[in-house]
């Protein structure tokens, strides 16, 4: 079997275990196609032990927040986030999906107060496996699709 050389970044961020056909989904909700500089780099359908074929994301000189990392969260369950300083892994997690998400996603329902009004969207997961989160104000479940389309 070939082995899948990529050069090493300096500092920066892998993501790994994303599920296969995820990865260019994670590049769009964190914008990273729209970060100037650093390499932005994207493996897909690579041989993965834990899930078969995953992608991975490495992206150099940017660190990830909170809120990035929750949204890779809702879509990539699975993921590992690697940060690297002077070529090393210094820290390795999985992500996790909150119990609350805030100021994340968008509301299904076009009544909702949330899209009209200043305020954060907020949503409480119902379930992981599948996922399912309800919304605060209005009660609307939004279920997998929806809750991808409204990232």
């Amino acid at each position: 079997m070939a082995e899948l050389k990529v050069s090493a970044i300096k500092e920066g961020t892998v993501i790994d275990h994303i599920p296969a056909g995820k990865g260019l989904k994670v590049i769009q909700i964190l914008r990273l196609d729209r970060v100037n500089g650093g390499i932005l780099l994207l493996a897909a359908n690579v041989p993965s032990q834990k899930l078969g074929r995953k992608d991975i994301v490495k992206i150099e000189g940017k660190y990830l927040s909170e809120e990035e990392v929750n949204k890779i969260a809702l879509i990539a369950p699975t993921a590992t986030v690697n940060i690297i300083r002077d070529y090393a892994v210094t820290e390795k997690f999985n992500v996790e999906i909150p119990g609350e998400i805030v100021g994340i996603l968008k509301c299904g329902n076009p009544n909702c107060v949330s899209n009209h009004e200043y305020t954060a969207p907020k949503f409480y997961v119902i379930s992981k496996e599948p996922l399912k989160v309800r919304c605060h104000y209005c009660e609307r479940t939004m279920e997998e699709e929806e809750i991808l389309s409204n990232l």
